[in-house]
């Protein structure tokens, strides 16, 4: 749900002037998401969100309150961010890789890693809070083992 939420806040901070708190946290209900003041603070913090005269910008446009065209990177989040984010847990299995997230984590963690597209992973499986890797032998499935791990640790 937070992976969601940021991404509502960056398009509408990105296509609409939102000047204030109060009304992203009006424009957000209007798609769905209720936020309370801190939940709403922070991701504004973790988002990297300025405020200006204009109202808030992301951190890569220009600071007009638009930020509109100066965003242009659409890419998906990196598979680092997205274990920071929602990461527990890694184990080998065989030559598969169980990630175990917070509940609603499993997906963007696992499209994460379908987007990046790792030699040593064949493809992944999401449920709620799980991620399947299939690797295609066991030393595969240990590197991207060593590879999740070391993002989960830092």
């Amino acid at each position: 749900m937070k992976f969601q939420r940021h991404n509502a806040i960056r398009e509408l901070v990105a296509h609409s002037l939102v000047a204030n708190q109060d009304e992203l946290r009006r424009k957000l209900r209007r798609r769905g998401f209720e936020v309370t003041q801190a939940t709403l603070s922070r991701d504004i913090h973790e988002l990297r969100l300025s405020k200006g005269p204009g109202g808030y910008s992301l951190p890569s446009s220009s600071g007009n309150g638009n930020g509109g065209a100066a965003v242009t990177d659409d890419a998906p989040p990196s598979v680092v961010e997205m274990i920071e984010s929602f990461g527990l847990r890694v184990r080998q299995a065989m030559n598969q890789v169980i990630v175990s997230t917070v509940m609603g984590g499993a997906q963007p963690v696992a499209a994460a890693l379908d987007h990046e597209a790792w030699p040593e992973v064949l493809g992944t499986i999401a449920g709620d809070d799980t991620v399947l890797v299939i690797c295609s032998d066991p030393r595969r499935a240990a590197e991207a083992e060593a590879r999740l791990r070391t993002m989960l640790e830092s």
